[in-house]
């Protein structure tokens, strides 16, 4: 359910912003979205696992407010990370 670590380094690699950047916000939202995904999958098999949940739905709405700020400082990083993320807002 976690990140490798050679998974983690590229998404950073994929939407840094420059070249020493690691935990710029369209990082953080890329790596809180693929941390989604894994969880999403797990819950698949493992229906009763309630904790597993919580902990999506938390992760789920710290990235939704993680948009908000993108997205009210910069409109059109907003767009392009929601375009490569796949995301629907």
């Amino acid at each position: 359910m976690t990140l490798l670590k050679e998974e983690k380094q590229e998404i950073i690699e994929r939407f840094k912003m420059h070249e020493s950047d690691t935990g710029s916000s369209a990082v953080q939202v890329a790596i809180m979205t693929s941390r989604i995904n894994s969880l999403n999958e797990h819950l698949k098999s493992n229906k009763m696992d309630h904790h597993t949940r919580r902990g999506l739905v938390m992760l789920v709405g710290k990235r939704k407010r993680l948009l908000d700020y993108i997205k009210d400082n910069d409109l059109e990083g907003y767009r392009k990370l929601i375009k490569d993320l796949g995301l629907r807002k």
